[in-house]
């Protein structure tokens, strides 16, 4: 749909309006901003603010914005800009959005997620349409006025009261600046107790002189002030802790009172942030410049599932054959699943990133032996398929658990066919398309498509179970939604060929025609699945199939220790 330019300049027009119920609707911008250097953890400050808020009991929402021309993350390279993650509707994101749903245990939607691109793009095609006509269409005010007109919309859709935005890049970036500007006018429209600016920035530590250097935070701040924003917080990324001078220069020299410095040292998970921000005070301070009540976050469970990740009583040994294995980032949130369901199992989870590369120039003994577990994650492309299929075949015939994910499950459909089903040459037609068994096969309404962006089954899906199945008695339901991310699929025309070879078909879409989940049924837990579990996996509510087969996996190490070598 299309709006006139006149819908596009910000609405608001009071900070608070009485609802029906008689509570005042909060409508409350917590912005986060960093400065010195990109990849200091905006996300980890943006999501431990959220949760804080939440646990005091208002409705949070939480939007990234990445400065980049990309419409969305999906064409990116893992290599480059790590995983890809994917909303419930479809959105293909920063990593940031699935940190988010995370830590606040909540979907969050294509509305979440604002890049330079999606701006540019809404815009540009508002003016082919005619909205601007006989206007100069310029970075402001119709840029601006879209990006605030889209920072809006989560808490609108949400029903939010405070919307935490983290702006990705850093202070000095070009490309950033439209975003700060808009932030500029928005603070400027808006009552004062209605914005907050946090901004993160790097305190080095000079091992020569063992000193700690305030200069880059201060010219940080330089910078946003020449934009016109001051920031309310000063977030110190430190490797140590600030002595009460520090804190007094920052203050001093960034104008802002010393109890709103606050130190983001390194610690041993990022699940402990917020409880070191609620230490110190953050919440407390931003709720008093936003003129909120004062009460406490709850954080007694997330506490105590902390304190579990420390210090497990048991744990086990799980490979994760990849291609992108030299940047974990690539599969964050699988790493992420692990950590969630292991400490609700209280179970420490030791991950191994092979490379399926080495395995098929090594042989898969030599990088294997040893194992409680094998997962295969989603990915592109033809580079390490051999390798994978040989990892298959191996934990296959050994009895090791195997958890096969997106191109896992496809490539256990290839060895099962080759090795199992008499098909030697079974593969998929992505990475052969003149194989004689197309095991693997485009979707069927995937074959015409030319365009990479957005193209691909996306989103939440439905899927139904067999109650006789392992992945039945993970769920303990019939029916489930799971986030999809791909163009190929099984090819149902080798279904009954694999039913009568020993496969189970252990989910379908609603209608019986695409395969979501195989198993092997004389196999202690050999399961593949379609969609992306990890993506909905949550610190305070781990996936199901996560949990399913790392206990999988402790039966194996328990009940033959030796077994996996």
């Amino acid at each position: 749909m299309i709006l006139l330019a006149g819908a596009y300049r910000f609405p608001y027009a009071v900070s608070a309006l009485k609802s029906g119920h008689g509570r005042l609707e909060l409508r409350k911008f917590i912005f986060v901003t960093g400065g010195v250097l990109s990849g200091l953890g905006k996300g980890v400050i943006a999501a431990s603010i959220g949760l804080l808020f939440k646990l005091r009991g208002y409705r949070v929402t939480l939007q990234k914005i990445d400065p980049y021309l990309n419409i969305d993350a999906g064409t990116m390279n893992p290599f480059e800009h790590g995983e890809v993650f994917v909303t419930c509707d479809g959105k293909e994101t920063d990593l940031d959005i699935g940190r988010y749903e995370r830590f606040l245990d909540e979907e969050l939607s294509a509305v979440n997620y604002i890049t330079t691109g999606q701006v540019y793009w809404n815009v540009i095609r508002q003016e082919r349409a005619g909205a601007f006509l006989g206007k100069t269409v310029q970075v402001i005010p119709h840029i601006t006025d879209e990006i605030k007109r889209l920072i809006q919309l989560p808490l609108t859709q949400n029903k939010a009261e405070i919307g935490v935005i983290e702006v990705g890049g850093t202070v000095g970036d070009i490309e950033v600046l439209p975003f700060l500007e808009a932030l500029r006018q928005l603070k400027d429209e808006l009552p004062r107790e209605d914005t907050f600016f946090v901004h993160l920035t790097l305190l080095p530590h000079l091992a020569s002189t063992d000193e700690i250097k305030t200069k880059p935070t201060q010219h940080s701040v330089k910078e946003l002030r020449a934009i016109g924003i001051q920031p309310d917080m000063i977030v110190a990324r430190c490797d140590r802790s600030l002595a009460d001078s520090i804190k007094d220069k920052i203050a001093l020299f960034c104008d802002v009172p010393q109890q709103n410095v606050i130190e983001d040292l390194d610690l041993p998970s990022i699940y402990d942030v917020p409880l070191t921000m609620k230490d110190q005070g953050l919440d407390r301070r931003i709720a008093e410049e936003l003129g909120l009540p004062q009460q406490e976050a709850e954080v007694d469970r997330w506490q105590a599932l902390t304190k579990r990740l420390q210090e497990p009583s048991q744990r086990v040994r799980i490979g994760i054959v990849g291609k992108y294995v030299q940047l974990r980032d690539s599969y964050m949130s699988i790493n992420e699943a692990f950590l969630h369901a292991g400490i609700a199992l209280d179970v420490g989870v030791d991950l191994e990133w092979i490379s399926a590369e080495a395995i098929f120039h090594e042989g898969p003994k030599a990088q294997l032996s040893g194992l409680d577990g094998l997962l295969i994650p989603g990915g592109f492309g033809d580079r390490g398929i051999e390798g994978k299929v040989r990892a298959v075949g191996y934990v296959r015939k050994k009895g090791i658990p195997f958890f096969g994910i997106c191109l896992g499950l496809q490539c256990a459909v290839i060895e099962y066919a080759r090795e199992h089903l008499s098909l030697p040459k079974a593969n998929s037609s992505e990475f052969d398309p003149a194989t004689p068994h197309p095991v693997i096969d485009l979707l069927a309404g995937q074959t015409t498509v030319t365009e990479k962006g957005g193209t691909m089954r996306l989103g939440a899906y439905e899927a139904v179970l067999r109650e006789d199945s392992k992945s039945y008695s993970c769920y303990g339901v019939q029916r489930i939604y799971e986030r999809h991310r791909h163009r190929y699929e099984f090819n149902p025309r080798y279904r009954q060929q694999f039913e009568n070879g020993g496969a189970r078909i252990a989910a379908t879409s609603p209608d019986d025609q695409l395969v979501e989940i195989i198993e092997v049924v004389e196999h202690p837990w050999f399961v593949g699945v379609q969609f992306h579990p990890e993506f909905k996996s949550h610190f305070l509510s781990p996936h199901p199939l996560f949990c399913g087969f790392i206990k999988a996996c402790l039966k194996r190490r328990s009940s033959s220790p030796s077994a996996s070598s």
